[in-house]
């Protein structure tokens, strides 16, 4: 168990597992996408770890840029998204795989889909490390899904709670009071 200013956290997912299914991950799309270029769009700040370890095992080639997002505000979601940094890659033409750390009410990413057919990419799907089905209120569910979870909080692997707990190997989820 874990501190995190005001909350307990409980170990979720193990680091080893982590890693194991962000393996599996890049193998699916690396067999999905063989022949073709990709670019990665992570969403910051919660994708980085997940980037990193993804794109180590992507043996496409490919190029990586960053959105930096916000919707969080404690442990709910605000309910909007706020576009912090834009988008300074070409996507014209190009297959267009997001990458986030966790989508739950799809909010996010349905903004950020929006925003990026603007600019006529031949295709776009989302790769996310975490999914929450019972939360999920987006228009389409990720093509490509680490984990299915609860709808609870969790933080570690780059997940944060008020910034906090990013640095964390683990994922945890919020100890039950």
């Amino acid at each position: 168990m874990i501190q995190l200013q005001d909350k307990s956290f409980e170990v979720f997912i193990k680091e080893a597992e982590i890693l194991k299914e962000v393996s599996s991950l890049a193998e699916m799309i690396n067999k999905e996408y063989q022949g073709k270029e990709v670019i990665f769009i992570a969403i910051l700040n919660g994708a980085f770890m997940f980037s990193s370890d993804l794109i180590k095992c992507i043996t496409l080639p490919c190029e990586i840029s960053f959105v930096k997002v916000s919707s969080y505000k404690g442990t709910t979601s605000k309910g909007r998204v706020d576009e912090l940094i834009g988008l300074s890659t070409k996507i014209e033409n190009k297959h267009v795989i997001i990458l986030e750390d966790i989508v739950d009410t799809g909010i996010t990413i349905d903004k950020i889909k929006t925003l990026l057919h603007i600019e006529n990419p031949a295709s776009v799907k989302i790769c996310t490390l975490l999914f929450k089905p019972d939360a999920f209120l987006g228009k389409v569910e990720p093509e490509f899904v680490g984990f299915s979870i609860p709808n609870k909080f969790v933080v570690g692997y780059g997940l944060d709670y008020n910034e906090k707990g990013r640095n964390i190997k683990e994922i945890y989820q919020l100890k039950e009071e």
